[in-house]
């Protein structure tokens, strides 16, 4: 088994290889929602045994709403150990700095508590409409302004659905679709104007992701102000965006009432 730091080093080469690429990528969408992917991200045979120890979908958290229908995983000790390895090789010092300096963010650092990250499985049917990430960490000390997501899943294509989705014009307008493709790297600046979701899931196969979120004690943008997770129905969901849109003021009201919620949120990693 690899382990952490041999991890980490596979991960920085390939993106520091790759380092001009991907900030000619970055630069040309970060007016909107800035973004780059990078593919073959580890050699094949290891990014294939990274998806054969993810968890059976029964050993996971479901999320069930109108809001999103998945799974996620961030209880790392109850996994296969190269998992947790994996995770935490993305939160290596070299590689949080490199993709810093790629968004040409100078402050910033991971989240060893794994708030909201972790390991995510989308069966059929499984889906995550438009929404805004929660701005702040746990603790709400540090602005999130990167979220990291590695595809594991073999054989992904397109039709699959289960793929990322950003609205860099809003949710009225007409989405940019990022296939969720094996071996795939995607990093997406995460601000005020940062709406994405995830395409149902067409068949019956698992969409398999490794997530990581990068924060920074500034947002990325000044008009940025703290909100909770926010959704939004798709463009021909009339009536779920208006029971959206109430769900979503009353959740943040509560949040402004009590600055870590009314119960501790369960997605974090405790060791």
């Amino acid at each position: 088994m690899k382990f952490r730091k041999d991890i980490a080093n596979l991960i920085f080469d390939k993106i520091n290889i790759n380092k001009e690429d991907l900030k000619n990528q970055f630069e040309a969408s970060k007016k909107e929602i800035g973004f780059f992917f990078l593919d073959d991200l580890l050699p094949k045979e290891f990014a294939l045994e990274i998806y054969k120890k993810f968890p059976r979908i029964e050993e996971t958290v479901k999320r069930k709403s109108f809001r999103e229908l998945k799974h996620t995983a961030y209880q790392m000790d109850k996994y296969d150990a190269l998992l947790e390895e994996v995770i935490y090789a993305f939160q290596d010092i070299r590689i949080v700095k490199l993709v810093g300096e790629i968004c040409e963010i100078e402050e910033i650092s991971a989240d060893e508590k794994l708030y909201a990250g972790g390991l995510s499985l989308m069966g059929k049917e499984n889906f995550l409409n438009p929404h805004l990430d929660n701005s702040h960490d746990k603790d709400r000390d540090r602005w999130r302004v990167l979220n990291l997501l590695y595809y594991v899943t073999p054989n992904w294509e397109l039709e699959n659905g289960g793929n990322l989705e950003i609205w860099p014009k809003g949710i009225k307008d007409k989405q940019t679709t990022i296939e969720s493709k094996f071996n795939r790297l995607v990093v997406m600046a995460t601000h005020q104007k940062s709406w994405h979701s995830v395409s149902k899931v067409e068949v019956d196969a698992i969409r398999c992701c490794v997530s990581n979120y990068y924060f920074s004690s500034t947002p990325l943008l000044n008009s940025d102000t703290f909100h909770v997770t926010t959704f939004r129905g798709r463009p021909s969901e009339k009536i779920k965006d208006f029971v959206l849109q109430i769900d979503n003021r009353i959740r943040q009201s509560l949040r402004v009432l009590f600055k870590k919620g009314v119960r501790e949120n369960p997605h974090q990693y405790k060791k």
